[in-house]
């Protein structure tokens, strides 16, 4: 790997990270650990995209665990919309 590659990786790894601390808040530690063990830049930037739509930390943990076998990410699943929806009726 090329110091560019590895340096892109890191900078994805971060970007994923980030995007799920807005989103979602503090991020357990073990979550952490999974994405930095990440070696596939297909699967960090299907997970950036799940990331920024799925509703909830549960569903992107489960595409977490996916691995690089997912590669749809279709249907209310992926609709971030859900939750603010959900939260609106649980009021």
């Amino acid at each position: 790997m090329l110091f560019e590659d590895g340096a892109s990786y890191v900078q994805d790894r971060e970007d994923l990270i980030a995007i799920l601390k807005m989103r979602f808040g503090e991020i357990p530690p073990k979550v952490i650990e999974e994405i930095y063990a990440i070696e596939k830049y297909d699967t960090l930037e299907r997970l950036i995209v799940v990331s920024s739509n799925v509703p909830s930390l549960k569903i992107f943990l489960e595409e977490l665990k996916e691995g690089a076998g997912s590669f749809k990410i279709l249907g209310e699943r992926f609709n971030p919309i859900q939750s603010l929806n959900e939260e609106g009726e649980n009021k």
